[in-house]
């Protein structure tokens, strides 16, 4: 099995209306994306996939969606966009618009020691 990972960065706001403590105030971060994709076989030029391919769709999403903004106001994440919460949703937007690419994994840090993986069940 082969893995392939790129990370792209975004800032962005949020606050979890269902937690008690610090983390329900309004707050931002810096935070940084890292996509899996994995597979057994190598394509063209004996890549899984162009590593630019799989970053540009990345950095598409986040622009699109996510840099910038008030994750609360993101229908998905409703009130509470925790980082497990994030992950899942990059994961299935990713997923449904680019279904060519083979993704496996996405890992969301809030900050450099904290990290939520979501990988989906298949």
């Amino acid at each position: 099995m082969y893995h392939i990972r790129v990370e792209a960065e975004f800032s962005a706001a949020h606050r979890l209306v269902h937690y008690n403590g610090k983390c329900e105030r309004f707050h931002g971060h810096n935070y940084k994306v890292r996509v899996w994709a994995s597979g057994k076989d190598l394509g063209e030029g004996g890549m899984l996939i162009d590593f630019g391919i799989l970053k540009s769709a990345l950095r598409e999403l986040l622009d699109k969606e996510f840099d910038h903004q008030d994750l609360n106001q993101i229908a998905e994440l409703e009130n509470d966009p925790s980082a497990e919460r994030i992950a899942a949703l990059i994961y299935t937007r990713l997923h449904n618009g680019f279904p060519c690419l083979p993704i496996s994994a996405v890992d969301i840090f809030e900050t450099s020691s904290t990290m939520a993986r979501f990988v989906p069940d298949e």
